[in-house]
């Protein structure tokens, strides 16, 4: 009877002990706090941003004609008007449903509600664009100087490789 008891206590402190799954509710409760849709609708200014300053670098002293200079400009809007479609939230927000869900348990969950709806959350919240966009500076600016870089390494292992440019 003893051992019996003992099993029984075990099994239930492991129960316990075994998270619960976080609801599809409360993580999307979650994603509204965070405003992860709104993240994602700026990042697509971003991205066009990052375009339309990588296609300048590359052009940069080229003579373009009027139409091809049109076409430039126009190619990162078209850009991002496909993603936006084809990456829209109503498609993604299912897959964020679920990895969010698959990922943290439900205390985990509740604990970044909780942190979200605190000051430090929304003042986490309210600043993240800034930091981001100015990341995504530092890194256009990182990249002007590693681009070089990069395509002189290229180029060295297409010639050391023996392939004709």
């Amino acid at each position: 009877m003893r051992r019996l008891s003992t099993f029984a206590i075990a099994l239930l402190a492991s129960a316990c002990l075994h998270a619960a799954p976080a609801s599809v509710e409360s993580v999307e409760t979650l994603l509204q706090l965070s405003r992860a849709e709104a993240s994602m609708e700026a990042s697509y200014a971003g991205v066009e941003q990052l375009m339309r300053t990588s296609m300048s670098g590359i052009t940069q002293g080229k003579p373009l004609t009027a139409e091809q200079q049109r076409v430039l400009d126009a190619a990162p809007a078209k850009f991002t008007a496909v993603m936006r479609e084809e990456m829209s939230w109503a498609k993604l927000k299912p897959h964020f449903v679920k990895l969010y869900a698959e990922t943290f348990d439900q205390a985990e969950i509740d604990g970044l509600i909780a942190f979200y709806r605190s000051p430090a959350g929304q003042a986490f919240i309210n600043k993240m664009p800034v930091v981001v966009q100015k990341s995504m500076a530092m890194t256009q600016t990182l990249m002007q100087t590693l681009m070089p870089k990069m395509q002189a390494a290229m180029q060295e292992a297409m010639q050391e490789a023996r392939i004709a440019k």
